[in-house]
């Protein structure tokens, strides 16, 4: 066996030539357990090969042995029939294998410039980073890829969706043979998803072997050559995207069928009004993010609030709830009262709670309980004098594993052991024992699988049911005809629309979206 870095000093193939990796028989265990058994997959050149399974099916520790995060434990790895052993990321990166991980691994305190150059930063005489050159770098090849963001902007100040942009850009420019794609579009709005799907077809248009990881149906058959799933670390099957269907892909991740409808319930005719926002702006580092913002939302209602990236979506749900401070004009109105809120905690006080976009980084403590983890908005006021009762915390854990159906093994089990759609419903199961009248979604399916999707979805619509008002912000659209009564649709800050369920629809949603953008 050569190793991996004689392999690529030994390739003198240009950087666009194509390779051809197979898999044998690779499994990985960790302390006894099989996560992985078996698995024979071929990756081929100039093919976008999708790979498919729910969250834990194996899909992460896949492409972590391919891309040299991991070793596997069993099995071989051939290039271009040469076997070989990725001992370092750095040595795959050394035979063209580049990986864009779904949880970002950007630096908050460097700008967009130097987290998209780094590793390749520009040099003068070897000794100091030609920081013009880098800048200029940086934003061609954000141009050429078609993103729109300042260069200079640091990364801490850009929203999550934005800063996925700047991930994928980092990824696209090392010139890649083979580039894995774990979740890409997770963040992204419909029109950035579409730039990016263009970007993918250009680099296997020029030979580069591409990995992609998507929960997103849609996307699968919109851009897939062949699609592989793996369920519970088995190799299920590897078929043409061209020759399946959604519920066949679906049946063999899960082993049966689902099928994702619209919720179904009967909103009253006339219900009370529990939001009102009236003239709504605000601004964020001298830009105007919000602007004359105005909609109700009624007792028992799914509201969608969508829009592209940047229409303001998350930062409606901030100012909302109070996590922007007091710096917005307009008004807002809970319950008929007219309220001031200025800080999570005056949102939390007057019924409101939160799930952001990024549950991992502000939703979750992961490496404690779902106990630990549930009790936290509660202790103002559950607990005596500062300290909450182990049977308190304990009994309040048990509620939300049994309400929302969270699969562990009890309440002291590591949040961060679980899989994405359970991580998400310990969020939601923490803010849901708070006793909100109002919920706020930013993204609350990202990541997660189509059937912990389909169990969200549900969830939802059951406590609307129960009369509890909902605000769904989210960038896939077809979410918004899965689960909303209504829909405001904002474009540049601003309220291009507002939809009933009869109206909704891929074409209408679109056109909203752009609609100040093609003035």
């Amino acid at each position: 066996m050569i190793s991996a870095s004689s392999l690529a000093r030994e390739d003198h193939r240009a950087q666009n030539s194509k390779i051809t990796m197979q898999l044998s028989g690779i499994g990985k265990s960790f302390s006894g357990v099989n996560v992985l058994r078996g698995v024979d997959v071929e990756i081929s050149g100039g093919e976008i090969h999708t790979l498919m399974g729910e969250n834990g099916a194996g899909k992460s520790t896949l492409v972590k042995i391919i891309s040299g995060v991991q070793p596997p434990s069993t099995g071989t790895i051939e290039i271009d029939g040469q076997a070989v052993q990725f001992d370092t990321p750095a040595a795959a990166n050394d035979s063209g294998i580049v990986i864009m991980h779904q949880e970002l691994s950007l630096m908050p305190d460097m700008t967009v410039a130097q987290n998209v150059m780094l590793g390749q930063e520009p040099m003068i005489a070897g000794l100091w980073v030609d920081n013009k050159a880098l800048r200029e770098t940086a934003r061609e090849a954000l141009r050429k890829f078609g993103f729109s963001l300042d260069v200079d902007t640091l990364v801490r100040d850009l929203r999550v969706g934005e800063q996925q942009l700047v991930e994928i850009a980092r990824a696209l420019i090392m010139d890649a043979k083979l580039l894995i794609m774990d979740e890409p579009t997770s963040a992204l709005s419909q029109s950035e998803a579409d730039i990016l799907m263009e970007v993918v077809r250009d680099l296997a248009r020029q030979g580069v072997a591409i990995v992609y990881i998507s929960h997103r149906m849609d996307e699968v058959f919109e851009i897939s050559d062949r699609v592989t799933v793996l369920r519970d670390g088995d190799l299920i099957g590897t078929t043409l995207a061209s020759e399946t269907t959604p519920g066949e892909l679906v049946q063999m991740m899960v082993g049966r069928a689902v099928e994702i409808k619209p919720v179904q319930r009967t909103v009253p005719a006339a219900p009370d009004v529990v939001l009102k926002v009236e003239g709504l702006t605000a601004q964020h580092q001298g830009r105007k993010v919000l602007d004359d913002v105005s909609f109700e939302l009624r007792r028992g209602e799914v509201l969608g609030i969508g829009g592209l990236l940047g229409a303001g979506r998350t930062e409606l749900l901030e100012t909302i709830f109070g996590a922007r401070g007091g710096g917005h004009a307009g008004q807002i109105t809970l319950e008929g009262q007219v309220v001031d809120l200025r800080t999570p905690a005056d949102g939390v006080d007057h019924g409101l709670a939160l799930i952001t976009e990024d549950r991992k980084g502000n939703g979750l403590l992961l490496e404690r309980s779902i106990a630990d983890n549930v009790v936290l908005p509660l202790l103002p006021r559950k607990s005596r004098f500062g300290v909450l009762s182990n049977q308190t915390r304990d009994d309040e854990a048990q509620r939300v594993i049994e309400r929302l159906r969270v699969a562990a093994t009890g309440v002291d089990h590591t949040v961060g052991r679980l899989s994405g759609g359970n991580q998400q419903k310990v969020v939601l199961g923490k803010w849901l024992a708070t006793g909100p009248s109002v919920l706020l979604l930013d993204e609350p399916t990202r990541g997660i699988d189509i059937g912990a999707k389909d169990e969200i979805y549900d969830l939802i619509g059951r406590l609307a049911d129960q009369g509890l008002s909902v605000l769904f912000a989210s960038s896939e659209i077809p979410e918004f005809l899965a689960v909303c009564d209504r829909m405001v649709v904002l474009c540049e800050g601003r309220v291009a629309g507002t939809l009933n369920r009869e109206e909704m629809s891929l074409d209408a949603i679109k056109d909203l979206s752009m609609q100040f953008e093609q003035l």
